[in-house]
C-alpha cells in the first residue's frame, strides 16, 4: 500500500506541472497580445497625433468630413441602378472621344498588322506626309497654350540633322559612342551652371519633367532610408505642384501631404508645411513658377524650414525651363529659386521647353554628387554581367541627346536672354491687358502674381469654362483649371505674334459671353444654362463631384483611346 501511496502522490504533482506550464503559455500569450495591442494603438495614436498637429483641429474634421463623403458617394455610385447609368454615361462619353480622336470612314486607311512586303520608301514618305497633314490644332500659327515649345525652323532642321548622325546610338554603352557619352555630359554641365550649382554638384539627363521629378523623389527616399531609416517616407508639396508628384508617391509608396496656397498670392503657405514636418519627412517641394497659375513659390522660405529640419528641398523648376534663370538679363523682376538658395539641394528644369531642345529631354540636378547616387540603379548580381543605370531607362536614344546639345549649343547664352525676353515680355502684356483693358478688367482677374510665361485668369462674375469654349472655338487650345476655376495661358515663341490677336479675341468672347448673362437674367432665366462646351461639361462636372472616380473612368477610357488603331 505504501508504493500505492507513493504513486497517488507524484500523478497529482504530474497534473500540476502540466497545468502550471498551460497557465505560463496562456500568461505569455495574453502579455504578447497585450504588447501587440499596445504597438498598435501606440502606432495610431501617433498618426493621429501627427495629423492633429500637421491639419489642426479643423483641419482635422473637414478632411475627416470629406473622406467621409467621398466615401458615401462611392458607395451611392456602386448601387445597381445607380452604377449602369453611370456606366452607360461613361461608356457613351469615351465613345464621343473616340470619335473625336480616332479617324474613321471613306479615305483612311488603318494600318493593323505588318504588310506581307515592305514598303517602298516613296511610299512611306507618302503615308508620312498623310499623318503630318491631319486635320489638328494649328500650334505652328501660335494658337496653342504651351504644348509646342518650338525653336524655330532652322532650329528645327539643325536638330534633324544631329538626329541623323546619331540615330542608332545609345548612352548605355559610352564605350560604342562616346560622342553621346560627352554631350550629354556637357549638357549636364550647362544647365548645372545657368542655375548657380556650386562645386562638386551633379545631374542626369532624363526623358522629360516627370522623369526628373520621380528621380528626386527616389533620391530622397532612399537617402532617408539608408540615412534616418525611414520606413514610411512622406513628402510635402504645394498643392499647386504638378501631379508628377502624386505618381512618384504612388510608385516609390511615399504618402504626400498638400499644402494650401491661398490667394490672393497663391504661393505655399511656409506655416502649413512647418506644421506638417515630422521624423518620417523625406522631402519638401516648391515650384518655379507652378504650372496653373504661374506663380514661384517662396523658395528662400522653405529654404529655410529645411535648413532647420535638415531636411532636403526640390525646387520644381520643368516649367521655368530657361527662362527662370534669364529673366533679370532680360529686364524682368526675378527671385531667387535655384542653387544660390543654401537649402535647395535639387533642382529639374526641362531643355524640352524653354531651352528649345527636342522632346523627351530635362535635366535632374542636385547639389551634390552622393546625392545623385541615390536614385542610381546597380545590380551586381544579374547573370548578364553587372548591370547599372543612372534613371529609369536602361536603353535611352542617344539621337535625342544629340539634339540637345545642337539646340543649347546653337541658341547660347544671348539667344536664351533674348528669347526671355520676347516670350515673357509677350505674358506680361496679357497680363496688363486684363488687369488694365476697359473691358476685360471687368469680368476677368489674374490669378497671382506671375513672373515667367503663365497668366492665370478667372471671373466672379462669367462662367470662366464658358469663355475657354468660346476661345476654343475661335481656334485657340488654351487650358482649363479647377480649383479655382480658371484659364491659363503658357506663352511660348510661336505664340509672342499673336498676343494681340488673342488679346482682341478674349475681349470680344467676353463681351458676347456677358452679353448672353445678361439676356437670360433679363428673361428671368438666370445665368447661361445651354449646353455646354467640352471644359465647362468635364470641368464643371468634375468639380462639383465628391468622389472623383467617374472623372478617373472618363480619363482611363481616353487613355485607352490613344491605342485604338
Amino acid at each position: 500500500m505504501a508504493g500505492t501511496s507513493s504513486l497517488a502522490a507524484r500523478v497529482p504533482a504530474s497534473i500540476r506541472d502540466s497545468t502550471r506550464r498551460r497557465e505560463l503559455l496562456f500568461l505569455n500569450i495574453n502579455i504578447l497580445r497585450n504588447i501587440i495591442f499596445a504597438l498598435f494603438l501606440l502606432r495610431w495614436t501617433r498618426k493621429f497625433l501627427l495629423q492633429l498637429r500637421g491639419h489642426g483641429i479643423l483641419g482635422t474634421l473637414l478632411l475627416t468630413y470629406n473622406a467621409t463623403r467621398r466615401h458615401l458617394y462611392g458607395l451611392f455610385l456602386r448601387l445597381p441602378g445607380v452604377r449602369s447609368r453611370v456606366a452607360n454615361e461613361v461608356a457613351s462619353s469615351v465613345a464621343n472621344i473616340e470619335r473625336k480622336l480616332v479617324p474613321s470612314g471613306p479615305g483612311v486607311t488603318r494600318y493593323t498588322s505588318l504588310p506581307a512586303e515592305g514598303w517602298t520608301a516613296e511610299q512611306v514618305r507618302a503615308e508620312l506626309t498623310k499623318l503630318v497633314e491631319m486635320k489638328h490644332t494649328r500650334w505652328e500659327d501660335g494658337f496653342v497654350s504651351g504644348a509646342v515649345y518650338h525653336g524655330g525652323d532652322e532650329m528645327a532642321k539643325l536638330q534633324t540633322e544631329a538626329f541623323g548622325m546619331f540615330t542608332v546610338s545609345n548612352p548605355i554603352h559610352p564605350d560604342v559612342f562616346p560622342g553621346v557619352r560627352k554631350m550629354e555630359a556637357e549638357v549636364v554641365s550647362m544647365v548645372l551652371g545657368i542655375f548657380g550649382a556650386p562645386d562638386g554638384s551633379a545631374g542626369v539627363s532624363t526623358s522629360g519633367g516627370t522623369e526628373s521629378i520621380l528621380m528626386a523623389c527616389l533620391s530622397a527616399r532612399n537617402k532617408a532610408r539608408k540615412e534616418r531609416g525611414v520606413t514610411e517616407p512622406e513628402m510635402i508639396i504645394p498643392e499647386t505642384a504638378h501631379a508628377a508628384f502624386f505618381k512618384a508617391g504612388q510608385y516609390f509608396s511615399i504618402k504626400v501631404h498638400q499644402v494650401s496656397c491661398p490667394a490672393p498670392s497663391y504661393r505655399v503657405s511656409l506655416l502649413a508645411v512647418s506644421r506638417l514636418i515630422n521624423s518620417n519627412t523625406i522631402l519638401l517641394v516648391g515650384s518655379a513658377p507652378n504650372f496653373p497659375h504661374g506663380v514661384i513659390d517662396d523658395i528662400p522660405g522653405l529654404s529655410r524650414i529645411t535648413l532647420r529640419h535638415k531636411l532636403p528641398l526640390h525646387v520644381d523648376c520643368c516649367l521655368g525651363s530657361f527662362l527662370v534663370p534669364h529673366l533679370a538679363r532680360a529686364g524682368f523682376e526675378s527671385v531667387d529659386c535655384d542653387f544660390r538658395v543654401p537649402g535647395v539641394t535639387s533642382v529639374s528644369c526641362d531643355t524640352h521647353k524653354y531651352g528649345f531642345a527636342p522632346k523627351g529631354n530635362s535635366v535632374i540636378m542636385y547639389r551634390t554628387a552622393a546625392l545623385r547616387r541615390y536614385q542610381y540603379f546597380v545590380f551586381p548580381d544579374w547573370t548578364g554581367g553587372v548591370y547599372a543605370s543612372p534613371s529609369i531607362a536602361g536603353s535611352r536614344p542617344g539621337a535625342l541627346i544629340a539634339g540637345a546639345w545642337a539646340s543649347l549649343m546653337s541658341v547660347g547664352e544671348n539667344g536664351y536672354v533674348e528669347a526671355c525676353h520676347a516670350i515673357v515680355g509677350a505674358a506680361k502684356a496679357i497680363e496688363s491687358a486684363i488687369r488694365e483693358d476697359d473691358v476685360l478688367s471687368v469680368d476677368l482677374k489674374v490669378l497671382g502674381k506671375p513672373l515667367v510665361s503663365v497668366v492665370a485668369f478667372t471671373s466672379d462674375t462669367l462662367e470662366i469654362y464658358d469663355i475657354a469654349d468660346a476661345m476654343g472655338e475661335r481656334g485657340w487650345h488654351l487650358n482649363a483649371l479647377q480649383s479655382p476655376a480658371a484659364i491659363h495661358v503658357a506663352v511660348t515663341k510661336p505664340m509672342v505674334v499673336k498676343v494681340e490677336k488673342l488679346v482682341q479675341d478674349l475681349r470680344e468672347v467676353v463681351e458676347a459671353q456677358r452679353e448672353k448673362e445678361r439676356a437670360m437674367v433679363a428673361e428671368g432665366k438666370g445665368k447661361a444654362k445651354g449646353k455646354k462646351g467640352d471644359a465647362a461639361a468635364l470641368y464643371g462636372v468634375a468639380g462639383s463631384l465628391p468622389n472623383k472616380s467617374i472623372v478617373v473612368e472618363l480619363a482611363s477610357g481616353f487613355l485607352d483611346t490613344l491605342y485604338k488603331a
